[in-house]
């Protein structure tokens, strides 16, 4: 069945299928065709322009778009949204004062989401998570990554990836799976026999599996060095699984440079940045991503973003959905949020929270604009004046159908 949107009041984040990701000079437009139509065949883009071009279409279902804008779906290339219960506890005693690193030397942060997963079964793991991502999706997210480390052991971390692989299974969007075994060292095992048991069990048995899109580390003083970043990564690519890397959250050590020298598809967080880091960074190739929510909820610096603006260096948005440290994956916020802790404009989060990235999950040929031949992950807004008006009213859901591949979402 096509489906037919008419009256659109403006069809926003319009590019050719050659733009695969914005630089930051670019990131400031977003083209668009006002009083426009989209028709959807068979779940993708089939065309698009203004109503005075609409084209005559038989049989088709229609949806009056009428004073509604109509943007690509959220793309959210960061999160950990399979996880079992909630650190509320830590977050109280943060709001005391405690340092969020004193909660993690003593057992809490990763370690106690690690306890709480191994003590979950795989079923209910997995309805937990699975109602979380319907939410996400009913937010407007219509791609989503979702990392590993919640398990920090075999038969966790494979719990967690097959759960993972259970959402691919039961949802329509893509969803991209990261193993992200290096995520903090269990207390019951030494550092060295633990990174062995990520290099040489369980990396190449999930990968057999197909339980793996992308590998990730975090990569900061007391959890993983350079070094052994980079020995991951080397091992990874021997499965061709491409890298990803937490990042330059609370120091800078050189995580940027053996992710850039590694063709990772991102590097996320960057809370701290310095010339070094930028240097790397200007290569290209390699989709910041930036992680506001994050910053928020620990009330720690939020990304110099201005340092990747004044380069000319792309960079995305994302959610950091996980228990700890940001427990939410409402896209809608973390826009609005950008816009107003990073001072960024309306276009140059949109921009970031879309085609930008799809592109930190290598989708963007597929997901992230309005091209034809891409899926029809839409967002239909409630009737409003201007875009700028999605993140100016900051805790309401401006949000009145999404559509993913063409079909509407309830």
């Amino acid at each position: 069945m096509t489906k037919l949107l008419i009256n659109i009041k403006e069809l926003v984040q319009i590019r050719d299928n050659k733009t695969s990701y914005l630089s930051s000079s670019m990131m400031t437009s977003l083209p668009s065709i006002k009083n426009a139509f989209l028709l959807i065949k068979d779940g993708v883009i089939s065309d698009f322009g203004p109503m005075s071009d609409i084209p005559s279409i038989d049989n088709s279902k229609v949806i009056d778009a009428r004073g509604k804008f109509v943007i690509p779906s959220w793309c959210d290339s960061h999160s950990h949204s399979v996880f079992y219960g909630t650190r509320s506890d830590e977050y109280f005693e943060r709001l005391k004062g405690v340092e969020y690193n004193d909660i993690a030397k003593r057992g809490g942060g990763i370690l106690k989401s690690c306890k709480q997963v191994n003590n979950a079964s795989e079923n209910e793991l997995f309805e937990v998570s699975l109602l979380r991502v319907k939410k996400l999706i009913r937010n407007g997210t219509g791609s989503l990554e979702i990392k590993s480390g919640y398990g920090l052991n075999y038969d966790s971390e494979l719990k967690i990836l097959r759960v993972i692989q259970r959402i691919k299974d039961s949802l329509p969007i893509m969803i991209k799976s990261t193993f992200l075994g290096a995520h903090a060292v269990p207390k019951n095992i030494s550092k060295k026999e633990y990174l062995d048991n990520i290099l040489y069990k369980m990396l190449p048995d999930f990968t057999k599996m197909n339980l793996i899109d992308f590998v990730d580390v975090f990569c900061e003083k007391n959890y993983f060095s350079v070094k052994e970043s980079s020995k991951i990564f080397s091992e990874a690519k021997k499965y061709n699984i491409r890298p990803k890397i937490h990042v330059n959250q609370f120091n800078s050590i050189g995580g940027v440079q053996v992710a850039i020298e590694n063709q990772a598809i991102s590097v996320d967080h960057l809370e701290k940045l310095n010339e070094q880091d930028i240097k790397y960074l200007k290569k290209g190739g390699t989709m910041p991503v930036i992680l506001p929510g994050c910053s928020f909820f620990l009330d720690i610096d939020y990304c110099p973003v201005n340092k990747l603006i004044k380069n000319d260096i792309p960079f995305a948005i994302a959610s950091d959905y996980n228990p700890g440290s940001c427990p939410t994956g409402n896209m809608n916020f973390i826009v609005a949020l950008a816009c107003k802790k990073l001072k960024l404009s309306v276009e140059q989060v949109i921009n970031a929270a879309t085609l930008n990235g799809a592109y930190a999950m290598g989708v963007s040929n597929i997901l992230g604009s309005i091209t034809k031949g891409k899926r029809a992950n839409l967002i239909i807004t409630e009737k409003i004046d201007s875009l700028r008006d999605l993140p100016y009213f900051i805790s309401e859901n401006l949000i009145n159908q999404v559509l993913i591949n063409g079909n509407e979402v309830i």
